[in-house]
């Protein structure tokens, strides 16, 4: 049984996708080897503890600012908490705090931890209005089971 078809019809396109199918895995291997380290992953507290995060890997955390932990420093960096209600995770930013960012709110910071387990955000970013919730938080609060859906929607 020969592994060529007889029509010259279907040999030419079983060799036009011989051909196109190496190039296609190609650039598809390569769009995605490309993007690896351009994937910024989100996590919530409890999920960053569970998977270990290493130091330095680029991330965004998100949660809620948790009451009574907002500290100002004199050397200008702001320490804060953010939580699922599940776990905390202990933040230091240097820089202007977003005007909406306050205690209680969802928040989405970005940045990596530190040795010591400290997450050093580069940007923070707070929710809009009194109804929203960054979409993450959101998820990642009715994913812990947490949700509260009276105190803020999405």
């Amino acid at each position: 049984m020969p592994l060529l078809p007889k029509s010259k019809k279907a040999r030419r396109r079983l060799m036009v996708v011989a051909v196109a199918a190496p190039i296609v895995a190609a650039a598809a291997g390569l769009s995605l080897f490309a993007m690896g380290d351009a994937a910024v992953f989100f996590y919530s507290p409890s999920e960053a503890q569970t998977k270990h995060v290493p130091p330095d890997k680029l991330i965004r955390i998100g949660g809620l600012v948790q009451p009574g932990s907002v500290r100002k420093l004199a050397d200008g960096r702001i320490e804060f908490a953010i939580t699922d209600n599940r776990a905390v995770s202990q933040v230091s930013f240097r820089g202007d705090l977003p005007d909406l960012f306050r205690e209680g709110q969802g928040v989405v910071t970005q940045g990596s931890f530190d040795r010591s387990g400290v997450f050093e955000a580069r940007e923070v970013l707070a929710k809009h209005d009194e109804k929203y919730m960054p979409k993450e938080v959101a998820d990642a609060l009715k994913k812990s089971g947490e949700w509260n859906r009276g105190g803020t929607g999405s």
